[in-house]
């Protein structure tokens, strides 16, 4: 690939899935209908650009869903467009992927995170592949929906959650350090919406100064900012510097999963990468397209035409039946 691939244009549709989960696991109807939304839209801006070839995936939230085969099987008869779906280790490693590819081989070893609204992805090495690929259940999304009830949540319930995580990622460190050992600098990165926000919120440049700004987090400013989150209830949230309105409820989880992961790693600053899961599957894409020996049964499966029908003058979906009707 001799140069980065450029966007001709963004349709970002807030969904948050993650918080709408129930007891038994199953997605909201209102937010099913949010997600038929967002990909409609998604479609119609495609086919608007003269796109022939949709990637279309659905991370952890649909993933794990009890309800997964109605969601997709809505989404496909309002859209035409089929979800597919990625395991936590391939997202880990489609992600380290976009990493290596943004800051290149005088990076070093990468050691890198991503907190998306389900689950946590963690995968480092030295070479175009990770040598690890991990999930965790310590999305943001997840967290607050199961662990921080209330708006502002109790501290007795962030304590409680902030145990959980130091549980799990000092077990997940005890596997992760050993591989980090030698003579070759290791280099923390992160991606997501919430590590970004988290670093804007704690002094990083702001997004109009574009993806080439240094954005960085440092853990001691994230620990001061941690009881400031908690103790404000959502919509106070969303006024804070770089905090949006649909990422605030969960902003909290996010920061405690952030602080987590860099104290018991022992990282003192990480870098905020601003290519993720979505630029690692392109580029995978677009390095099949040129040698045959890049291509993986992943994103193959993923891989489908825009739907004819779907005109970018047509004004909305047809009626979708509600879940279980």
């Amino acid at each position: 690939m001799s140069e980065p691939p450029r966007p001709v244009t963004a349709v970002k549709c807030p969904t948050r899935l993650a918080e709408a989960i129930d007891a038994e696991g199953r997605v909201a109807d209102d937010a099913v209908r949010r997600l038929v939304g967002s990909v409609g839209d998604a479609a119609r801006a495609a086919a608007a650009h003269g796109v022939e070839e949709l990637i279309a995936f659905a991370t952890s939230a649909v993933r794990e869903a009890a309800n997964r085969d109605e969601i997709v099987a809505r989404v496909t008869a309002a859209t035409g467009i089929r979800l597919g779906f990625l395991s936590g280790e391939d997202e880990a490693r489609l992600t380290f992927l976009a990493a290596r590819a943004w800051y290149g081989w005088w990076a070093g070893r990468l050691l890198l995170a991503d907190i998306g609204g389900g689950s946590l992805e963690i995968a480092h090495g030295e070479g175009r592949e990770p040598e690890l690929a991990l999930s965790l259940p310590l999305g943001a999304g997840r967290l607050t929906r199961e662990m921080l009830p209330g708006d502002p949540p109790s501290p007795k319930h962030v304590r409680r959650l902030g145990r959980r995580v130091y549980d799990e990622l000092e077990e997940l460190a005890a596997k992760v350090r050993p591989g980090l050992t030698g003579d070759q600098p290791v280099r923390p990165v992160a991606t997501s919406k919430t590590f970004t926000q988290l670093a804007r919120l704690t002094g990083a440049p702001k997004r109009k100064a574009g993806p080439y700004a240094h954005r960085v987090l440092e853990v001691e400013r994230l620990r001061e900012m941690i009881p400031v989150l908690a103790a404000k209830k959502a919509a106070a949230r969303a006024r804070l510097r770089g905090v949006s309105r649909p990422r605030a409820p969960q902003i909290l989880a996010g920061a405690i999963v952030a602080e987590g992961w860099m104290t018991t790693m022992d990282i003192d600053r990480v870098d905020i990468c601003p290519w993720a899961i979505r630029e690692g599957l392109m580029i995978r894409r677009l390095q099949a397209m040129s040698d045959p020996a890049f291509a993986d049964d992943e994103t193959a499966r993923l891989t489908q035409a825009v739907p004819g029908s779907l005109s970018p003058a047509r004004p909305s979906l047809r009626p979708v039946p509600a879940l279980g009707a």
